[in-house]
């Protein structure tokens, strides 16, 4: 590893796709703002899951426009905001996302992906190595497969581990026999 005083966790954040799985996936609806995942948790999380400063890059899709007052908010939290526009039939975040993550392979920065997204394995795969931390942050149960084939890839939950929500969201988890307690189903 490089030095660790100069070494920093880029935190990658595919908003459209975790906001998409929230409210398709989870919630049903559209997400209420107090069911939204607080941003600057996740950046905190990042910090301190790996002991380094770490840094957040949110991309929008701003296709039809940009989002002010979340904009706004992501940069009063220290995110770098990437409002990105294309053709209908073009993914920007994740060209951007995937771009960015190949200019990483070349610098000395650990990276948390967050997205449950497929089209990022192979780029992902391609920072995971002995001098660099690699890991992806999303809800377990819509994280592509294809992730848990990575080897070296470390895997968070966006709600349980990163615990960037205020209240409990409406999942069905899977739970570790270590960590079920009867209680909580008992009242």
């Amino acid at each position: 590893m490089t030095d660790a005083a100069s070494r920093a966790t880029w935190v990658l954040v595919d908003g459209e796709n975790i906001d998409a799985t929230l409210g398709t996936s989870i919630l049903n609806r559209r997400p209420q703002p107090d069911e939204r995942p607080r941003w600057d948790r996740l950046v905190s999380f990042a910090s301190r899951v790996w002991d380094q400063p770490a840094r957040g890059v949110f991309f929008l899709n701003a296709t039809s426009g940009i989002p002010m007052s979340f904009v706004q908010a992501l940069k009063a939290m220290d995110y770098v905001v990437v409002p990105l526009s294309g053709a209908p039939d073009e993914k920007v975040v994740d060209i951007a996302v995937q771009r960015t993550l190949q200019a990483l392979v070349d610098r000395p920065a650990d990276v948390l992906l967050v997205s449950h997204d497929g089209d990022f394995i192979d780029d992902i795969t391609a920072l995971v190595g002995a001098d660099r931390r690699v890991g992806v942050v999303a809800f377990t149960e819509f994280r592509n497969s294809g992730f848990t084939a990575i080897p070296g890839l470390e895997k968070f939950d966006l709600e349980y581990d990163a615990r960037v929500f205020d209240a409990p969201l409406p999942r069905t988890r899977i739970i570790p026999i270590d960590e079920f307690d009867p209680a909580r189903f008992l009242g």
